[in-house]
């Protein structure tokens, strides 16, 4: 029974994770204009690489399908 709990908490956290991740991404995706990237990126730039890796990601994936506007 231990086995079947771990399997489906650990599928519920990979699900939640996933909502997660496909809200930052739509949201990251607002940042359309110039001026909006620019201070996207001002923002950014006051963390670590590895803070904002998932987000450099994201707007690198946005970039190459063209979904940021640029």
């Amino acid at each position: 029974m231990q086995f079947i709990r771990d399997a489906r908490n650990a599928i519920l956290h990979r699900v939640a994770e996933r909502r997660a991740h496909r809200r930052l991404a739509d949201e990251l995706a607002a940042f359309r204009t110039a001026a909006e990237r620019t201070e996207l990126d001002l923002m950014l730039g006051r963390h670590s690489a590895e803070e904002t890796a998932e987000i450099h990601a994201i707007l690198s994936r946005q970039d190459a399908a063209g979904v940021a506007g640029r």
